[in-house]
């Protein structure tokens, strides 16, 4: 069944003096302002309210004066005083930008000239038909065609330009192709909000049927015989606790729940195995997950347990004529895969053991052989592997020491070669097709560049750092020819570092508007993503989070010992989980950084987990630890809470963005940030906070207004270093 694919959202991706010392400090501009912006120098920002407000726990009461910034009539926002502090941010970012807008149109324009206006997606062949996507030339939106494998006219199947008409946000989150061919399931957000509307529209004569369903947060999965589909509804306090069934024609009202999750800290989606035969229902958090089987040709049959949830076991399954295969922790921490009968789907024999060196990161099964990938040194893998012995017939040789590579879009069961799609900080994406028989890679699509781009002018290395406990920190490095390494010129580093989510080394257009300027652009493969391994996730989290900081802050003065950079011309970014790994450092070691921006940044750690009303909170107390009943949690997380760390030092310059309608870092936590920043800090450098007043966690929709964020982020960055001419 087509499927569009989508990128993976993270999870988050979740004391005071007096106000007149706060509002006469910041009536000083910084050197660089007045330099630049002699004619606002008069403009202040927003001297946010103070509230007494405090709570206790575990006998230790905590003052959060800014606690009001959280309406508390939310998920509605409608406090006229949150939401005029808000505007009013916007207003200060706006003026303090003003001198910046050619600069911001400069770099937009080299931005958007480096993209190709009318791309399109490689074809794929599912069944009878071959599907792909493009975008118009100037459209900010794809289009989703197909054409039947036989021959015949292009068929346009959605527009997302005409969904997108009239509305500030648009994110298509799932579509899907009925088995028959006929139907198309879609469904999309228009606030930010991630909470979707799904649609069903019949492809043989595009009209929309009455079926729709509102509020809808999982993937889509058809019945066998084309007439029902079985998905997930969000609950009022936005987590998806269930699976339910409906039967076209027939009022969502009466759809049958077929699985009901009763943790509130596990998140309930759909899926279907490699045959489509049978429908999956996994449940999990972050550390845990259980998973039941349902036959696609009857979702009210009683649902199959493969195994029972045991807290610190993960696994995935799929089935292959009858039999369960499983990707599962529960005997090395890098997983092992295994097999199972289903007539005792919880016994599992081996079929590739757990290892040390190679961490084991996913399998897909076709009908000849199935594709493990895997992580070894950090660098992605690609096995082939028979059934028979389950050994790998053949590693896929990429062509560059360091990059990222995987499995691209492979719908069908019975295949003789794989896509595979391929990059790396130097190679434009690239769009494999790989002959197995043959052994070869067949080059289908290159990333075009319309603007030029020449990989012989450019370098990267993959270094290592050694962190202050000892711990070797990988770091991947571009730069342009003839960087000097003498400290004379900027490096931005980025990170993430949560949730085992590794950044690969891959290409960005947009990152060369600053590599241009002279910058090593790098990014640090610290604990907290899985980049070396699960342990290398492990020893980031809980107990070990600080780990994280230290590993980034540690990069970059390692950067600037080896003349890579100096202090003040280093620059740093990150977004949610990463924001708050922003947060963090600028508190750690402001010292070092030049600017910092953070995106939606999760800075209000101990406030958000001790809220079990939010959507994410009960889900992330794997992650972060429980604050209300652990006072060993309650007193670690404060430690290192960025917003609770603030305290009255000299901070860089930095830059601060939210979404008014995130669900899952709430457009508070940078509100009270910059508020406390503004209190405490005793420097004249800038600090600006955007919200977007009508946008969610990812900012704004459409490829050219986020094209447009990025060149404000880095319009800043290069202004603070002085570099804005």
């Amino acid at each position: 069944m087509y499927k569009i694919i989508l990128p993976a959202a993270c999870a988050l991706a979740i004391m005071t003096a007096p106000a007149a010392s706060y509002a006469q400090d910041s009536a000083i501009p910084s050197k660089k302002e007045a330099m630049s912006e002699t004619v606002k120098s008069e403009i202040q920002p927003p001297v946010a309210e103070k509230r007494p407000h405090s709570f206790t726990y575990h006998g230790i009461t905590v003052e959060d004066p800014y606690h009001w910034m959280k309406d508390q009539s939310y998920p509605k926002i409608d406090d006229e005083n949150v939401l005029n502090h808000l505007k009013a941010e916007n207003a200060y970012y706006d003026a303090k930008m003003a001198g910046q807008k050619p600069l911001i149109d400069k770099l937009f324009n080299e931005m958007k000239a480096r993209i190709k206006e009318d791309d399109s997606s490689v074809p794929q062949k599912d069944g009878d038909y071959i599907y792909w996507s493009k975008f118009d030339e100037g459209s900010q939106y794809r289009k989703h065609y197909r054409k039947t494998a036989a021959g015949g006219a292009d068929q346009l199947i959605l527009d997302e330009n005409e969904l997108a008409k009239d509305k500030d946000y648009f994110r298509l989150g799932e579509l899907e192709i009925s088995p028959d061919g006929r139907l198309m399931a879609y469904a999309y957000d228009n606030n930010g909000s991630e909470r979707f509307e799904l649609h069903i529209r019949d492809l043989t004569n595009g009209a929309e049927l009455p079926d729709i369903i509102p509020g809808t947060l999982s993937s889509i999965v058809w019945t066998a015989d084309s007439k029902g589909f079985v998905y997930g509804l969000a609950n009022e306090n936005w987590r998806t606790d269930n699976a339910r069934y409906h039967r076209l024609g027939s009022d969502p009202e009466t759809d049958v729940e077929i699985y009901h999750e009763a943790d509130e800290g596990f998140r309930v989606d759909v899926g279907v195995t490699a045959q489509e035969d049978w429908i999956i229902i996994a449940t999990g958090d972050n550390i845990t997950s259980e998973v039941r089987l349902l036959p696609a040709s009857n979702p009210l049959a009683a649902p199959i347990l493969i195994k029972p949830r045991q807290i610190g076991v993960q696994y995935s399954a799929d089935i292959r004529d009858g039999e369960i295969w499983v990707l599962a922790n529960d005997e090395h921490i890098n997983f092992r895969i295994a097999k199972g009968a289903l007539t005792a789907p919880g016994e599992w024999q081996t079929v590739i053991s757990g290892d040390d060196r190679n961490y084991l990161t996913g399998m897909v099964l076709f009908k000849d052989f199935f594709v493990v990938q895997s992580r070894v040194n950090g660098l992605d893998q690609v096995d082939i592997n028979d059934y028979a012995t389950g050994k790998s017939r053949e590693r896929i040789k990429f062509p560059e020491a360091s990059y990222d590579a995987g499995l691209g879009d492979n719908p069908e069961y019975n295949v003789r070669k794989l896509r595979l799609d391929y990059e790396s900080m130097v190679t434009p994406d690239t769009v494999f097709d790989y002959h197995i028989a043959e052994k070869r890679l067949e080059t289908l699509k290159v990333q075009d560049i319309p603007s030029g781009h020449d990989p012989a002018q450019y370098v990267t290395e993959r270094l290592s750092i050694t962190a202050r406990d000892g711990t070797a920190v990988p770091v991947s490095i571009l730069y342009k020819k003839g960087f000097k390494k003498d400290g004379s010129q900027p490096l931005h580093l980025y990170a993430y570092g949560a949730y085992g989510y590794a950044v690969p080394p891959g290409f960005s257009t947009s990152r060369f508007s600053l590599v241009d300027r002279g910058f090593a652009y790098a990014i640090a493969h610290i604990r907290g993503g899985d980049d070396l391994g699960y342990g290398w996730y492990l020893d980031g989290k809980l107990k070990k989070r600080t780990n994280t900081f230290n590993d980034f802050v540690d990069v970059g003065k390692g950067l600037i010992e080896r003349g890579y950079t100096s202090a003040g011309k280093l620059t740093a970014s990150g977004g949610s989980a990463g924001g708050e790994l922003m947060g963090a450092v600028a508190n750690q070691a402001p010292e070092i950084f030049g600017a910092v921006v953070a995106h939606v940044p999760f800075v209000d750690v101990l406030n958000t987990m001790l809220d079990e009303t939010l959507p994410l909170t009960p889900g992330e107390w794997p992650e972060w630890g429980n604050p209300i009943k652990d006072k060993e949690a309650f007193e670690y997380i404060r430690s290192y809470s960025p917003y609770d760390q603030v305290t009255a030092k000299s901070y860089p310059p930095m830059f601060y963005t939210g979404g008014l309608n995130d669900p899952r870092v709430t457009y508070w936590e940078p509100a009270k940030m910059v508020a406390k920043l503004r209190e405490y800090k005793t420097d004249n450098n800038l600090l600006l906070m955007k919200i977007n007043m009508g946008a969610g966690h990812g900012g704004k929709s459409g490829r050219w207004n986020a094209l447009e964020e990025t060149a404000e982020e880095f319009a800043f960055i290069l202004w603070q270093l002085g570099m804005g001419e």
